[in-house]
């Protein structure tokens, strides 16, 4: 089945992520310490990291199923990008706002200079924001999102965008976007938030090499 092409590497790597977390809370008990509106850190944190897995498959069965069958625009017609983008919008954003509310929870249970923890925010922060302006300016947001799996036929001949941060990474958005998930778990000292946040940016470079790379290929292979 097409959809589920190469996603045996997804299940397995995932699978060594998650025994990785659960060794890494197994050793060290801070990073279940804390609360946030009478919900647990653990909570706070499960939330947190099925948040990435629950978008990356849903991206994932969206675009091989609108890439090789037409499913979403045959199913919801010319909505079908629009309501794909809405729930996708959705989740993306679900991922910075549960990783800042797991480190309020579990905040403190690192000892880091605080200004230590401003200056390397903002070496973080630098790149992300330019990275979100050269994708809104060059990149285009519905390409962002994925257009090309609904649209291939008129976009496989389009340029690979070789503007802004593009200049100096093909893979912008996946090096240098994921920055802003780091950024509570060092402002709040956080443990918890930051093996999040480790796990996320590890994660997307799962999606990357198994669905989104191989997708490409089948887009543009006449090139």
């Amino acid at each position: 089945m097409k959809i589920l092409k190469y996603q045996i590497w997804h299940i397995l790597l995932l699978s060594l992520l998650l025994y990785a977390i659960n060794f890494c809370i197994n050793n060290d008990e801070t990073i279940y310490y804390g609360s946030l509106w009478n919900i647990s850190t653990e909570s706070w944190f499960i939330l947190s990291v099925l948040s990435p897995i629950i978008h990356q498959i849903y991206v994932l069965v969206c675009w091989r199923y609108e890439l090789f069958y037409n499913g979403i625009s045959n199913l919801l017609g010319k909505n079908g990008f629009r309501i794909y983008k809405i729930c996708f919008a959705i989740l993306i954003l679900s991922r910075p706002i549960l990783v800042t509310m797991l480190s309020i929870s579990n905040t403190m249970t690192l000892t880091i200079d605080p200004i230590a923890t401003y200056i390397i925010s903002l070496i973080l922060l630098i790149p992300a924001i330019y990275l979100f302006y050269s994708v809104k300016k060059y990149f285009g947001m519905d390409r962002a999102f994925g257009l090309d799996h609904f649209q291939p036929e008129k976009l496989k001949n389009e340029p690979f965008v070789k503007k802004g941060i593009f200049k100096y990474t093909s893979n912008g958005m996946y090096t240098f976007g994921f920055f802003i998930l780091w950024i509570p778990g060092i402002l709040f000292q956080s443990k918890a938030a930051l093996l999040v946040a480790s796990f996320q940016h590890i994660y997307i470079w799962v999606h990357y090499y198994f669905t989104e790379l191989p997708d490409i290929k089948t887009i543009y292979e006449k090139r």
